[in-house]
């Protein structure tokens, strides 16, 4: 059975209005400030700035709190790398936190622990859609004046003590990615009530312009204006991390079915658990009281090695056997990957990173949970589909427990 295709409502039907208009950038389009207000609305914040990925998003929040060369930003060390390339792309130092082994989100204490006088921001990583302890980590910033990005690349509508996720920190950053639970290919966005912070996200992602504001992204309005050639441009260093019309346009369909699609996430990851609760050795990630989880993926701890002998691998292979279509193991542990343990990232700024390694056992939680992770898919957008993955599942659970 195939799975159906995601862009199945308003997606085509605004594809064809951007075709046909004479605006395909944001630049002079309308489609990315539409996306903006909506998402804006619907996630609280007085700002929304749309960009062509999660990485641009995260790296434009870094810009616009003020991370610059040599300064230090934490972020967990169970998360993707994205979040440690984005603070290399501001010449800053990554720094990790180790976390929490029921939640596998961020350890309040351990962010604490590495805090010094060069720490200019904290990234809340919520894992596979679950919030972080975000009182504990909005406490330890206020007392040290450090903001907070939320990355919420994987976290759509859950809630934290009856908080939306994402209105929590200074800026929160989203992403648009093909396997999201809403999504145009690649894009993404960030959300924040910091007047400064939208202003300074929009120009590091358009170029620096110097019109750019925090409610607007359109630059080319008045061309006796920008056409004369001695008008000045830009004020800021910027990149080219606009998202298109075209992006837009999907990206705001998308939102229009967001609940639907999380709900049917969330669904979908309570069926899967109802068969794990008879088994021992797979442990599901702990949802706290007050917590909500929208279930980006099911992510759980494997330890059918130690119980019975059987591997992670051969484990993912019955199951596959049995008509699963595969799940996955979790990213390495940042600072383990070629490009950290190799240094190849000191060539960025050399002076900077001279000095700057990291040694296997820095995070020992997180480098001993990371091999035994599996992440199963949610992302079915048809419930019988669903169900042959559980019984295959369950099937794969049967087989060992034999």
């Amino acid at each position: 059975m195939k799975n159906p295709s995601k862009y199945l409502d308003n997606e085509f039907e605004y594809l064809n209005r951007v075709l046909n208009s004479e605006n395909w950038s944001s630049t002079s389009g309308t489609w990315c400030q539409t996306l903006e207000k909506k998402f804006a609305e619907k996630f609280q914040s007085k700002y929304a700035v749309a960009m062509n990925s999660g990485t641009s998003t995260l790296h434009s929040a870094l810009e616009a709190v003020g991370v610059s060369a040599g300064d230090e930003v934490i972020s967990p060390a169970l998360t993707v790398i994205m979040d440690t390339t984005a603070t290399i792309h501001c010449n800053a130092v990554p720094v990790y936190a180790d976390v929490d082994p029921l939640t596998f989100n961020i350890d309040p204490e351990d962010i604490e622990r590495k805090i010094t006088n060069k720490t200019k921001a904290i990234i809340a990583v919520s894992l596979y859609g679950l919030p972080c302890d975000m009182d504990k980590i909005m406490s330890i910033a206020k007392k040290h004046d450090i903001p907070v990005i939320e990355d919420n690349a994987q976290c759509f509508l859950s809630k934290y003590k009856g908080r939306l996720v994402g209105t929590i920190g200074d800026i929160s950053s989203w992403s648009f990615e093909n396997s999201k639970h809403m999504s145009c290919g690649e894009g993404g966005i960030i959300t924040t009530n910091n007047e400064k912070y939208a202003e300074m996200s929009r120009k590091i992602a358009g170029h620096g312009y110097k019109n750019l504001g925090a409610e607007y992204g359109q630059i080319k309005l008045n061309q006796g204006v920008y056409q004369d050639p001695d008008y000045k441009r830009h004020d800021e260093i910027g990149w080219n991390y606009r998202l298109s019309e075209f992006g837009a346009a999907i990206s705001l369909a998308q939102l229009e079915t967001l609940d639907f699609k999380v709900g049917l996430r969330i669904q979908i990851a309570s069926m899967f658990l109802e068969i794990l609760k008879s088994c021992e050795y797979i442990t599901a990630q702990c949802v706290p009281e007050n917590y909500s989880h929208s279930y980006f993926t099911l992510g759980v701890l494997y330890d059918g090695l130690k119980h019975m002998g059987v591997s992670w691998q051969e484990f993912r292979r019955k199951y596959i056997s049995f008509g699963g279509d595969g799940f996955y193991g979790a990213w390495s542990v940042p600072y383990m990957e070629p490009v950290m343990q190799e240094r190849r990232f000191v060539k960025r700024c050399p002076e900077i990173y001279k000095n700057v390694s990291y040694k296997k056992g820095l995070c020992p939680v997180a480098e001993s949970i990371q091999p035994k992770l599996m992440q199963f898919k949610t992302n079915y957008r048809n419930i019988e589909l669903a169900i042959e993955k559980i019984n295959a599942l369950k099937a794969t659970i049967d087989f060992f427990n034999r």
